[in-house]
């Protein structure tokens, strides 16, 4: 009879924030698949857990998915955790899940802690509705083209950032985003937690006159003004900034932010024409 595959969360800081269910079961599987089989011994040792771990990391997730899975098909059970929070958020473990379920393995969540819901649910930014990018991209192009693209989404936008980028990062925010409340959130959970709220380039101001920035971060942008609708068709906008000499990309580009849509949806209309 095959085993299950648990999902488990583990805390993203402090070692007390886990659930009894959490330690119930990393005590009963027969094995723990963990991104860094150090961290997590630290985890168990706190709590008196002796198991057998196998890393299970971005660099070996393929090759090693296939191998859990048939232990699983024998049998046994087994524990995926991450280094900290929920695995899968921004960490490995899509792979293994994907190909449980396809082979009609059972998976089953054990929930828990998680630095995206927890810095939301202190931000003081609405969370009824929120936008989950993961990391935005270190390239500074092709992160100010992923937050161009995201003026116009009407949510909550959070994302991790690396301290080293942080910097950039709100300089980015300020510039496309403009005057945007944002919170950030630091060291969740940890003795040196810290939130700071403010417009981008304010919080920008702040981290940019220390001497160095560490921690886990976690930022949080309010959402913008939704633009007034223009009565223009965006097939006459277009061809009048061309008409007027503007070159056909900017001309894209300003049709797409007078409106509020992406340039790929700009695109796709003036080709359907």
């Amino acid at each position: 009879m095959s085993g299950t595959l648990y999902v488990v969360a583990t805390p993203i800081g402090n070692l007390e924030d886990i659930t009894l269910r959490a330690l119930r079961i990393l005590r009963e599987v027969d094995q723990i698949a963990c991104e860094d089989t150090r961290q997590t011994r630290k985890l168990l040792d706190r709590h008196g857990i002796q198991k057998p771990l196998v890393s299970y990391h971005e660099h070996n997730e393929q090759s090693r998915a296939d191998e859990l899975l048939r232990e699983i098909e024998a049998g046994k059970n087994i524990a995926l955790v991450s280094d900290a929070g929920t695995p899968l958020i921004a960490d490995p473990g899509y792979r293994i899940v994907q190909q449980a379920r396809e082979r009609g393995i059972a998976v089953s969540p054990i929930p828990g802690p998680s630095a995206l819901i927890s810095a939301l649910s202190v931000s003081g930014l609405p969370t009824d509705l929120f936008f989950f990018g993961g990391f935005l991209p270190a390239k500074k192009s092709q992160r100010q083209k992923t937050l161009e693209e995201m003026k116009s989404y009407p949510a909550t936008l959070v994302f991790y950032e690396a301290p080293h980028r942080i910097v950039e990062t709100l300089n980015d925010v300020a510039g496309i985003l403009g005057p945007r409340q944002v919170t950030l959130a630091r060291e969740l959970t940890k003795i040196y937690e810290e939130f700071l709220t403010g417009e981008a380039s304010q919080v920008c101001k702040k981290l940019a006159e220390r001497p160095a920035i560490k921690g886990e971060i976690t930022l949080m942008i309010a959402k913008g003004e939704a633009p007034a609708a223009d009565p223009v068709p965006i097939e006459a906008a277009f061809d009048k900034l061309l008409a007027a000499g503007v070159p056909r990309m900017e001309a894209m580009k300003t049709v797409a932010r007078d409106r509020g849509l992406s340039k790929r949806e700009v695109y796709q209309k003036l080709n359907q024409r």
